[in-house]
């Protein structure tokens, strides 16, 4: 991006309002300052607007589906209106499904529950446990991460290509990097899995807060993302894809919502109708505020535009990767390289440091909220960091197993609520210890890196 673009960008729009954005914090070394969030990738901070109208419906609130009263009926209309709204946010087929879930990891792990008979999981080792670990009663092909789309795609073709090709088979891809922020081809990915009789589910929790997502542009079966990494942090997420599988399987969860019709037999048992609809996977009493959250934020970022937050969220990335590159000691980690493009989310290890140590110094002596450790992608992150040496025992350096190096990195992620100010002095923070070192003593305190009292 030019520098006429960003400031044009940064001048149409300013930060979206969260909560959050005023809080002050003490500084180990005294005194307070604004506290900077940026650790989006983990929980983004509720959008004011979501905040504003979850509180406005509050007092309404009712029972969903099975009440007579009026706030049960509002309730009712308000959870299904809702439903709606994130299908029109995802750009869903007109017969497609949309259940509301607890987060990205129940969504993938109720797909892996319906997943036909026999099936056949392709995944990429530089997934998010989310989408790396629930398939365990599939037969599971794990790939090796791949170094560019391009070679993305081979390997996804070749493994396609070697299969059995009369079972059913699921490839599961990440939209963006949790760690490095790459966004990955998944449109070529989604060509290819379809090419080889193949479906194809895409893990969005990293993308979707980014970037539009669209499932018929996309040409995904489903998708998966969270309310809490969309500026919804009320405990709800959302599968959204193809009927048929979803349909064919015994619910997710059996209880009341999900039960048509519930007869006793003459030998005591019973027998179960189930819903073919969304309930048949939403069992027991739905989160309807969580519901209605997402559907908040998806109206607040589309009313906001994406052209518009994609430029702005453009030029912080290039705020942070510029300012870090000024930096010698600090390598940025990477699967594709510099010129592949990449969302709000950026890990790096700084030489000499352990990064629990740094990501602590930072919160302690800056108020600036970062992320450290493996961000529960353990084989990506031990693939990008394995040449790296490690020094085992320093403040808060992750346990190893013997003869293992004991590894971590730092991450710094940001979004539509992020102000300029942030990553300036997130920027300015990192020259600073690595020229001047810690002001203050540390310590290791279960596991975690903790100022010395």
């Amino acid at each position: 991006m030019s520098v006429s673009t960003a400031a044009v960008a940064t001048a149409i729009c300013a930060p979206l309002p969260v909560l959050g954005r005023d809080v002050t914090v003490p500084l180990v070394t005294g005194g307070e300052v604004t506290y900077a969030a940026l650790d989006y990738a983990a929980s983004a901070p509720a959008l004011q607007r979501v905040w504003d109208d979850v509180a406005a419906y509050a007092p309404y609130y009712g029972s969903v589906h099975r009440g007579a009263g009026y706030l049960s009926q509002l309730s009712t209309d308000l959870f299904e209106n809702a439903r709606k709204t994130v299908a029109e946010f995802l750009d869903c087929r007109t017969d497609d499904q949309l259940i509301f879930t607890r987060s990205t990891t129940d969504s993938l792990n109720l797909l892996a529950q319906a997943l036909p008979a026999d099936c056949q999981v392709f995944v990429f080792e530089t997934e998010h446990h989310a989408s790396l670990l629930p398939w365990k009663d599939a037969r599971v092909t794990y790939l090796n991460a791949p170094r560019t789309p391009a070679q993305a795609v081979e390997t996804l073709e070749k493994a396609l290509a070697d299969r059995d090709p009369y079972g059913p088979a699921l490839v599961c891809v990440t939209g963006a990097s949790n760690v490095t922020g790459e966004l990955w081809p998944v449109r070529e990915l989604a060509a290819a899995a379809h090419a080889h009789g193949a479906r194809i589910v895409l893990d969005a929790a990293q993308l979707a807060p980014h970037h539009p997502v669209s499932v018929q542009d996309l040409d995904v079966d489903w998708v998966a993302f969270s309310g809490h990494k969309l500026y919804a942090p009320f405990g709800s997420g959302v599968l959204a894809g193809r009927a048929d599988w979803l349909q064919a399987a015994d619910p997710y969860l059996a209880g009341g919502g999900a039960s048509r019709k519930v007869t006793r037999r003459e030998d005591g048992g019973v027998d179960v109708e189930w819903h073919e609809s969304a309930a048949r996977h939403e069992a027991g009493s739905p989160n309807v505020i969580g519901a209605y959250s997402i559907a908040s934020a998806c109206k607040a970022l589309t009313e906001a535009g994406f052209d518009t937050l994609v430029a702005r969220e453009q030029h912080l990335i290039d705020t942070v990767r510029a300012g870090l590159a000024e930096v010698p000691e600090v390598r940025v980690l990477s699967l594709f390289g510099d010129d592949a493009p990449r969302v709000g989310v950026i890990s790096f290890v700084v030489e000499g440091w352990n990064s629990s140590h740094f990501a602590a110094a930072l919160s302690a002596e800056y108020g600036i909220g970062v992320r450290d450790g493996l961000f529960c992608a353990h084989p990506l992150v031990r693939t990008l960091l394995g040449s790296d040496p490690q020094t085992q025992g320093e403040c808060g350096a992750p346990e190893a197993a013997p003869g293992e190096k004991s590894l971590n990195a730092i991450r710094v992620s940001f979004g539509a609520g992020t102000p300029d100010e942030h990553v300036e002095r997130f920027v300015n923070a990192v020259k600073e210890l690595v020229r001047s070192g810690a002001k203050w003593q540390y310590r290791t305190e279960d596991g975690r890196c903790v100022p010395a009292v």
